[in-house]
C-alpha cells in the first residue's frame, strides 16, 4: 500500500503515489531553476501540458501515478545539465544512460495546426506547408491558382474550395503553446525545444505588440481627429435629441396645465373634476402631473447644458430634483390611498327590483323613450353626466328585454337597479311614466352625488301576455330582445330591412315610425293595421296615407294593395 497526494498540472488534477511526486517535484525544480525568471513562468506551462499529456497517454485506465510514469515523462521530455546529480540518485547507471539517449533520440510525427505566426488569414495554408514540408508561398499559390481555375472551368467549384477552407479554419486547432508548435513541425518535446519555441513565442508576441504600438502611435492624429469629428457630430445629434424632449416635456406642462388646472371646459378636465372635485383630489391628480413631466424636462435639460457646455457648472440641482421626486412620490400616495378608500367603500353589488304596472286591455302596447327635463343650473360634464354637486343626472341607454306570459291578463314592468357596494341602499330613481297603454322609459336616471363611484345600471323586463304586441316608437334609441309581434319568433330573427329613419320592413309586414301594416296570408279579406283586423277597402286610406310618409323618409319604400286583389304588396326597390 502506497501514500498517494493530489497535484495540478497546467489546470489538470492528478492523484500520484508519494515517491513518484518526490521525483516529478525535484524534475520541475530542477527545470525552472535552469530557466531565465523571464521566461520561466512561460516555459513552464508548456512543459506541464506536455507532460499532462504524456500522463493521460500512460495511465489509461489507471488513476493513480506511479514512478515508471515520471520517469517516461523525464525520458520524453529530456533533463537540463543542472540536475543530472540528482538523476543519478534517483535512477541506476543503466536507467540514466537510458533515460538520455531517450531525451536527445526521441521523435514525434508531425501534428497539423494552424499556424499564427505566418498565417495571412487563417493560418490554413502555412500549416498544411510545414505539415508536408513545402514553402508556404508554393503552398498558397496552390489554393490560389486552383480557386481562379474553379472561377472559369466548370471541372472544379471556387465555392467548394472555399468552403473547404473554412472547413479547415474550423477544424484544425491553431498552435498556441511551444508545445503545439514542436508537435506541428515533428520535433522532439523534449526541455531544450520546448524551451527553445516558448522564447520564440514570447518574442514574437513581444514583435506584434510592439508593431502594434508602432502603428497605433503613427496613427494616433488620424485617429484622433477622426474620433473628435464623429464625437461632434453624435454630440449635436445626441444634445438634439435632449433639447427637443425637453421642450416637448415643458410645452407638456403648460397642456396640462391649461386644460386641466384652469377650470376649462375640456371633456377630460369635467370628468376628473366630477369625480374627484370632493375633497381636491382633481387638483392633486393635475399635480401629479405637472410634477411627472417636470422631473424629465429638468433632466433633459441638464443633459443638454452638459453636452454643449461640459464646463457649466450647475449647484443644487441634484436637492432640485430629489425635492420634486419625493414631492411627487408623497402626491402619488395620498391620491392612491384617497381612491383605494372609496373603491373600498363599494364592494360587491347590490340588486333591487320594481314592478310597475300597466293598467290596459289593449293588446298593443308601446314604448318610447321618456325625455328627461334636467335643471338648468346643472353643470354638464361631458355629454351624459349632469350634476350640482348634489344630485347627478346620468344618461341611461335603455335595455329591455320582453317576456311573454300565459297566465298573465294585463302586463306588467320590472326595473332591475344594481349599484356597487353589497351593504348600501340603492338610491338610484328611474322616472317611468305609464300612459294608457304606452310606457315611457326615462333617458336619464338621478342619484346622489356623493354615490358616483357607485356605477348605477338599469335594465328593463317588459312582461306581457301572449297575445300582447309590443310596438317600439323609437327602435333606435331603446335596445329591444324577445319576441316583439307574438309570433313565438325573436323580433331580430325575422328581420329583412330596416334604416334609421324609423322604417322597419319584415315579411309581409311594414312598421313606420310605431305604427305597422301587416297582411296574413290565412286571411285574405282583412289587412292588420297595428294589430287589429281592417277590411281592404277601410285600410286603403291608411296604407296611402303611410306610403306617403314612407315616400318622404326613403323613396326605396313602397307598399300598396294590388289591383283586384286583397292582399298588400310591401315592395323595397
Amino acid at each position: 500500500m502506497n501514500k498517494t497526494l493530489s497535484i495540478g498540472l497546467a489546470g489538470f488534477s492528478f492523484t500520484i503515489e508519494e515517491h513518484a511526486y518526490i521525483k516529478l517535484s525535484d524534475y520541475l525544480n530542477a527545470l525552472r531553476s535552469s530557466l531565465d525568471a523571464s521566461e520561466a513562468d512561460e516555459v513552464m506551462h508548456d512543459i506541464e501540458i506536455r507532460m499532462v499529456e504524456i500522463f493521460r497517454d500512460s495511465l489509461g485506465k489507471r488513476e493513480v501515478i506511479n514512478d515508471t510514469d515520471v520517469e517516461k515523462v523525464i525520458a520524453q521530455i529530456g533533463t537540463p545539465e543542472k540536475i543530472e546529480e540528482q538523476e543519478e540518485a534517483y535512477f541506476s547507471e543503466k536507467n540514466t544512460t537510458k533515460n538520455t539517449n531517450s531525451g536527445t533520440n526521441y521523435t514525434d510525427k508531425k501534428q497539423l495546426f494552424r499556424d499564427p505566426e505566418k498565417q495571412k488569414v487563417a493560418g490554413v495554408c502555412a500549416g498544411l506547408a510545414q505539415y508536408v514540408g513545402m514553402d508556404i508561398t508554393a503552398m498558397r499559390a496552390i489554393w490560389l491558382g486552383i480557386f481562379i481555375l474553379g472561377i472559369f472551368t466548370a471541372a472544379i467549384s471556387s465555392s467548394l474550395i472555399g468552403l473547404l477552407y473554412v472547413i479547415l479554419w474550423i477544424v484544425l486547432p491553431k498552435a498556441e503553446t511551444a508545445a503545439d508548435f514542436l508537435k506541428m513541425q515533428g520535433k522532439p518535446m523534449n526541455f531544450d525545444n520546448l524551451k527553445n519555441e516558448s522564447n520564440k513565442l514570447v518574442q514574437f508576441a513581444n514583435e506584434s505588440t510592439q508593431r502594434v504600438g508602432e502603428i497605433y502611435n503613427e496613427s494616433k492624429p488620424h485617429i484622433s481627429n477622426a474620433g473628435s469629428g464623429v464625437w461632434n457630430i453624435l454630440k449635436y445629434i445626441i444634445g438634439g435629441i435632449f433639447v427637443l424632449m425637453a421642450v416637448s416635456s415643458i410645452i407638456g406642462i403648460f397642456v396640462i396645465f391649461g386644460l386641466f388646472g384652469t377650470g376649462a371646459d375640456f371633456p377630460g378636465a369635467n370628468k376628473i373634476e366630477f369625480y374627484m372635485g370632493e375633497n381636491g383630489l382633481d387638483k392633486v391628480l393635475v399635480a401629479i402631473m405637472i410634477l411627472g413631466s417636470l422631473i424629465p424636462a429638468i433632466i433633459f435639460s441638464l443633459l443638454s447644458i452638459k453636452i454643449f457646455s461640459p464646463k457649466t457648472k450647475l449647484r443644487n440641482i441634484g436637492w432640485v430634483l430629489g425635492g420634486v421626486f419625493l414631492l411627487l412620490l408623497g402626491l402619488g400616495a395620498y391620491f392612491g390611498v384617497s381612491m383605494a378608500k372609496k373603491n373600498l367603500i363599494y364592494k360587491g353589488s347590490k340588486e333591487d327590483t320594481e314592478n310597475i304596472a300597466i293598467n290596459t286591455t289593449s293588446d298593443t302596447l308601446y314604448v318610447d323613450v321618456k325625455q328627461v327635463v334636467i335643471p338648468q343650473n346643472f353643470k354638464a360634464y361631458d355629454d351624459d353626466i349632469y350634476s350640482d354637486k348634489k344630485t347627478v343626472y346620468e344618461e341611461d341607454y335603455i335595455s329591455v328585454d320582453v317576456i311573454r306570459k300565459t297566465d298573465i291578463k294585463t302586463p306588467y314592468l320590472i326595473i332591475k337597479k344594481e349599484g356597487d357596494g353589497y351593504n348600501i341602499p340603492v338610491q338610484v330613481t328611474v322616472p317611468v311614466e305609464i300612459i294608457g297603454n304606452k310606457v315611457m322609459l326615462p333617458n336619464f336616471i338621478k342619484y346622489p352625488y356623493d354615490q358616483r363611484f357607485r356605477d348605477y345600471r338599469v335594465d328593463y323586463e317588459l312582461v306581457v301576455p301572449q297575445r300582447t304586441i309590443v310596438i317600439p316608437v323609437k327602435k333606435d334609441h331603446i335596445s329591444f330582445d324577445g319576441d316583439l309581434n307574438g309570433d313565438g319568433i325573436d323580433d331580430d330573427d325575422n328581420y329583412e330591412y330596416e334604416n334609421h329613419n324609423g322604417i322597419r320592413v319584415e315579411k309581409n309586414k311594414i312598421t313606420v315610425n310605431g305604427s305597422s301594416i301587416e297582411y296574413n296570408s290565412d286571411d285574405k279579406d282583412s289587412i292588420i293595421i297595428n294589430g287589429k283586423k281592417v277590411p281592404n277597402n277601410q285600410a286603403k286610406k291608411v296604407i296611402d296615407s303611410v306610403a306617403s310618409d314612407i315616400k318622404k323618409i326613403n323613396k326605396d319604400v313602397d307598399i300598396k294593395i294590388k289591383d283586384g286583389k286583397n292582399e298588400i304588396s310591401i315592395q323595397t326597390k
